[in-house]
């Protein structure tokens, strides 16, 4: 099983945006998503702030 994990932040049209795409790829993939708000963890945000969407595949940085 695939698992992957979007960091993200409300209000971010790019992370709704790879959101829909996640949705999409779902109907032909399985797997977990856990989204995370880089928002409520100010170190998230100094790592990725910049950065978002990001998405890690099985814990490896696929995309930003």
């Amino acid at each position: 099983m695939l698992t992957l994990t979007l960091y993200s932040r409300p209000d971010c049209c790019l992370c709704e945006e790879m959101k829909t795409v996640l949705a999409q790829v779902r109907r032909d993939i399985s797997f977990d998503l856990e989204e995370i708000n880089i928002s409520t963890d100010p170190e998230l945000e100094v790592r990725f702030g910049r950065e978002i969407p990001v998405l890690f595949v099985n814990g490896r940085k696929a995309f930003k």
